[in-house]
């Protein structure tokens, strides 16, 4: 199969590759069909990923569009990444042999399970946060 000089780039020499300690939002996914499996860590800060980094177990298309994906997101918002992951598959989808668009949509679903998951973790902090404002008016309240 022929890859583009870029997709090659970035398997050979591929970036943010690891774990972030802490991370705001992880997500696993799996291809079952191909076995390929991926981690994808983000860091958010202000509502711009700060970090962006991947453990992957597979193929060379796999590892090197999560490289390049985790590397145009890093300084976005979380509504530009998402924006961002469907313009790039646009255009790896139309550079990538048929068989290996499994491998962008894996990276795809990656990122949009980790903002996911830091969405839910942020949303609970919220709710945890006003609970304890409600409680501490309550017991205030109480007091008097």
């Amino acid at each position: 199969m022929k890859y583009p000089k870029f997709l090659v780039e970035h398997f050979q020499n591929p970036k943010n590759v690891g774990e972030i300690s802490d991370p705001d939002g992880v997500s696993t996914v799996c291809n079952a069909s191909c076995g390929d499996i991926m981690q994808m860590f983000i860091k958010v800060n202000g509502n711009r990923i700060t970090q962006a980094t991947f453990k992957t177990y597979g193929c060379g298309a796999a590892i090197a569009t999560s490289s390049i994906l985790t590397e145009k997101i890093k300084g976005c918002t979380i509504d530009e990444a998402l924006r961002i992951s469907e313009r790039i598959s646009k255009e790896i989808l139309s550079e990538l042999p048929k068989e290996k668009i499994p491998c962008f949509t894996l990276v795809a679903n990656a990122l949009k399970l980790a903002i996911e998951e830091y969405k839910n973790k942020r949303h609970e902090q919220v709710e945890l946060h006003q609970k304890e404002e409600f409680d501490s008016l309550n017991t205030g309240a109480l007091k008097d």
